[in-house]
């Protein structure tokens, strides 16, 4: 599995996790990642790793995105533009592994295959004032 199909999966996560409580997320995220075929040992333990990373840095990032997105405070926007903002503010701040235009690219793109018609420019938008 490659990086942009292991970020959508993680994102994915983030998602799920709008919807649960988080003592019920281990169960949900084994469900996850029960219905990904194939699944390797260290497919998941990236995903895991990350997922868990972005939910540890989840106060500096809403801070951040609700400083940068004006009118747009994280409570007002969909769950799915929030959850990709998360993942790319997350990799821009905090991820070094990752260059800034990759992050912001990759967000663009899931925004363009999961988000609303304005979702790739709003997140374009805020992770270029942020980044």
């Amino acid at each position: 599995m490659g990086r942009s199909k292991l970020r959508e999966n993680v994102f994915k996560l983030l998602f799920l996790s709008t919807f649960n409580k988080d003592d019920e997320m281990p169960q949900q995220l084994q469900l996850f990642f029960d219905s990904i075929p194939e699944l390797k040992d260290n497919e998941q333990k990236y995903m895991e790793e990350k997922y868990a990373l972005v939910k540890d840095h989840l106060v500096q990032i809403d801070k951040l995105l609700n400083k940068c997105s004006s009118g747009w405070k994280t409570s007002r926007m969909s769950k799915v533009d929030l959850a990709i903002l998360r993942l790319a503010v997350f990799e821009v701040k905090f991820d070094e592994d990752v260059p800034d235009s990759v992050a912001i690219n990759e967000a663009v793109e899931l925004a363009k295959r999961f988000g609303g018609d304005d979702s790739s420019a709003f997140i374009n938008g805020i992770l270029g004032a942020i980044a």
